[in-house]
């Protein structure tokens, strides 16, 4: 297919990204775990423990983009292309187990602080600062794939947030240092948290849902068989599916029900074209019969034919 190979530049830029971004967090990691072990902040362990998470989230994401450039064969006939959604869904699963751990150890610490956490507020705070930086370049890594490639948008949600932890670490070691408040390490950490929470909850129910196949954000199912319906000389489209391969290209079958004539190339190529401009869909198959003899599939019969549908007619066939 002609159509959809221009969408294929954009994994392997991506490997320097991880490779500096998987490296310059593991440095971290270990940083973070010797001070925070050693003047015993929970804050800092968390983070240290989140930014562990994140080196495995990395190398995930990583993973999920070298499968989908693994080459198709007879017997993998899309390549390992999900990979990169089930990267993305573990890349959120991992997250939210790891948040839940920190919740967990954070109300046990809010209900019985620990007055040492106080004292070393300097240290926190710098290595923290550290943390900054670390994952606000990681993050600016990952900042152009992060609208086409829900993957690199898992990697940049997971970076951009760290940065955020970090932000927040930093905050609360200076008021503890001048108000002397111990039970503001263990609150940060928990609206830490409740924001990473937040922001993974989508990633995980995206690709959840690309998991099962379920048809892409970016694409309005209606609106494609409406103008499926709206090509010249089609009748009735039975047998619409609408996929993602992987996290950045969507696929598409259809059957087209053309009573008078025959679709020919021109005809194919024109709806091809059609479905890759208008809605991003890089790998189409049509069928073209002249009268159906398939029993159609989902509950798109009601849909009326070749009037296009009213806004208000809603037949989710991908719930």
């Amino acid at each position: 297919m002609s159509a959809g190979h221009d969408h294929h530049h954009a994994p392997t830029s991506f490997d320097r990204a991880f490779a500096i971004g998987i490296a310059l967090n593991l440095a971290f990691v270990g940083i973070e775990a010797f001070y925070g072990w050693r003047i015993n902040s929970l804050a800092l362990l968390a983070d240290a423990g989140h930014n562990l998470s994140d080196v495995a989230g990395l190398v995930l994401a990583w993973g999920g983009a070298l499968a989908g450039q693994l080459r198709p064969n007879p017997r993998h006939t899309y390549g390992w292309r999900k990979g990169s959604i089930l990267a993305a869904f573990a890349n959120a699963l991992l997250l939210l187990v790891a948040m839940g751990a920190l919740v967990w150890e954070a109300i046990g610490r809010v209900l019985d602080p620990d007055p040492v956490a106080g004292r070393e507020g300097l240290t926190i705070m710098a290595v923290a600062g550290v943390g900054i930086v670390v994952n606000s370049v990681t993050a600016w890594l990952f900042m152009r794939g992060r609208q086409t490639d829900l993957n690199i948008r898992g990697a940049f949600l997971h970076m951009a947030a760290d940065a955020l932890v970090s932000a927040g670490v930093v905050l609360a070691g200076a008021l503890t240092l001048w108000m002397g408040w111990t039970w503001l390490d263990p609150v940060v950490s928990l609206l830490i948290a409740a924001v990473i929470l937040w922001g993974t909850w989508s990633l995980f129910r995206q690709s959840l849902h690309l998991l099962f196949d379920g048809v892409p954000d970016s694409v309005d199912p209606h609106a494609v068989h409406v103008s499926l319906l709206a090509l010249p000389g089609i009748v009735q489209v039975h047998d619409l599916h609408i996929w993602a391969m992987d996290t950045s290209q969507v696929a598409m079958t259809a059957h087209l029900v053309m009573p008078v004539g025959h679709a020919d190339d021109a005809f194919l190529q024109a709806a091809t074209d059609m479905l890759h401009e208008r809605f991003e869909i890089t790998h189409v198959t049509l069928q073209v019969v002249n009268v159906p003899f398939t029993r159609p599939c989902g509950d798109w019969s009601s849909v009326p034919a070749v009037e296009p549908l009213p806004a208000d007619h809603h037949h989710h066939h991908h719930h």
